[in-house]
């Protein structure tokens, strides 16, 4: 059974996203989550200073946007996570997920770089992960100056920019770049669509089955990428050799079955993985951090995790 202050806060999503109009696009999908996330927005954090940068892509040529979320009180370099928002890879931005970058940042008194990533359908697959892994590579050349520690850059995401973390530890590993530790939440990382929590959960909340392929479509325009690792990270050939993993699912979403399959194949490939089930939760769960005890509990598990694993 979802838990009863999940039901709360999907009554005020609900309530929220009912008045979008009819037909609305990619365009306005993303003004109304805009929107909704900004009155929806936890106080910030005490503490907790915010900077934006832009950061040069090579692949594409286009700069990246960067909000970084920095702990005024600490003193001297500290680690950092690389964070990528949720929102089907083509709505959402730093902005609309400040509540979980920022409460990272407080929590563990460590850097936080939220990217703006390119979105779908207008520059769709390559294009979000040439960002991410231009943003972790720059978050590394540039330690000194931002008070990093270059051994301690985690990377980490949910759904969509749980995918993308996914995605660039596979690009990055081997490399002087690699992060250090991942945070994935309830990430994509499969287009297929008939595992048992796609049918258990077809009608979501928040996230449905039904939507998926013309979502997957933006994102991958050319079928034959729905089929690359790069872009479906549990079909890589192998996931030796990645970073440690906290992979979070949640009972009643429809990707919790791919989630937990992703995180076999890494402790098959004797890569360290904490599974956290999500029992009674959403996917989008930690939108109701404000709700919800167990969320919270579980973002403090996240918090520590990332603190004893990334430093």
């Amino acid at each position: 059974m979802i838990h009863t202050d999940i039901q709360r806060f999907l009554t005020d999503w609900d309530t929220a996203w009912s008045t979008l109009p009819p037909g609305a696009g990619p365009t306005g999908r993303r003004a109304h989550f805009e929107a909704v996330a900004a009155r929806m927005r936890e106080p910030h954090p005490p503490g907790i200073t915010t900077q934006e940068h832009c950061v040069e892509v090579p692949e594409t040529g286009q700069p990246v946007r960067v909000r970084v979320f920095r702990p005024e009180a600490s003193s001297g370099p500290v680690p950092a996570l690389v964070y990528m928002h949720g929102g089907a890879w083509m709505q959402g931005s730093p902005e609309t997920h400040w509540d979980i970058t920022a409460g990272l940042a407080a929590a563990n008194q460590q850097i936080v770089i939220s990217i703006d990533y390119a979105l779908a359908p207008e520059r769709p697959f390559p294009n979000a992960l040439h960002d991410t892994v231009a943003v972790v590579r720059w978050a590394q050349d540039q330690a000194p100056t931002l008070g990093i520690r270059p051994d301690a850059i985690a990377i980490g995401g949910d759904s969509a920019g749980g995918n993308l973390a996914a995605a660039a530890t596979l690009v990055l590993r081997g490399t002087p770049h690699a992060p250090c530790a991942q945070l994935l939440v309830y990430p994509a990382v499969s287009f297929n669509t008939d595992r048992p929590s796609h049918t258990e959960n077809a009608n979501g909340p928040l996230v449905t089955v039904a939507s998926m392929a013309a979502v997957n479509a933006m994102y991958c325009p050319n079928p034959a990428d729905l089929l690359t690792p790069l872009a479906a990270p549990l079909l890589a050939q192998s996931h030796a050799g990645l970073p440690p993993a906290f992979i979070a699912v949640a009972q009643y979403d429809p990707l919790r079955d791919e989630g937990i399959a992703y995180a076999e194949a890494l402790q098959a490939a004797g890569v360290p993985v904490h599974l956290d089930r999500g029992e009674g939760l959403i996917h989008g769960y930690l939108r109701a951090k404000a709700y919800c005890e167990p969320v919270q509990t579980r973002f403090a598990h996240m918090a520590a995790w990332l603190k004893s694993t990334a430093g």
